[in-house]
């Protein structure tokens, strides 16, 4: 398994968020690799602490992005969250009002930091998106 590539699933609750967390590692994924997303920023602490995944932070976002996400809605957030990690600005769009919609992100991350207008060609979503 290649966990240079980054694979993203949505689920419906932290019962499947901890399934995926699990699936995750035994494709060879590492505990700080996994990170779960929510719209709901309590949600997302939550489902990280039952899940044992990560949340996507400074690390991650970069400083810059991490300031900017202070002044930002929620949505706006999000998505430049889901950027920095490599997603296309649709994917990221897509990916948020599926959080909107009460789901759960579940990311296994290849570790490459992206800035600005860069992005991961090869994310592998679950379901696959079209």
């Amino acid at each position: 398994m290649n966990t240079m590539e980054t694979k993203v699933k949505t689920v419906r609750n932290v019962n499947e968020a901890q399934l995926q967390v699990a699936k995750f590692r035994r494709d060879g994924y590492r505990e700080d690799q996994i990170y779960v997303l929510a719209y709901d920023k309590d949600r997302t602490e939550r489902v990280a602490s039952r899940a044992n995944a990560e949340q996507i932070g400074v690390l991650e976002e970069g400083f810059g992005t991490a300031i900017a996400n202070v002044f930002r809605t929620r949505d706006e957030e999000l998505r430049a969250k889901l950027r920095s990690m490599g997603f296309i600005a649709s994917d990221a769009e897509r990916l948020e009002m599926e959080m909107e919609n009460d789901h759960i992100v579940v990311i296994a991350w290849g570790g490459t930091y992206y800035d600005g207008n860069d992005y991961d060609p090869t994310i592998y979503y679950y379901p696959p998106m079209f």
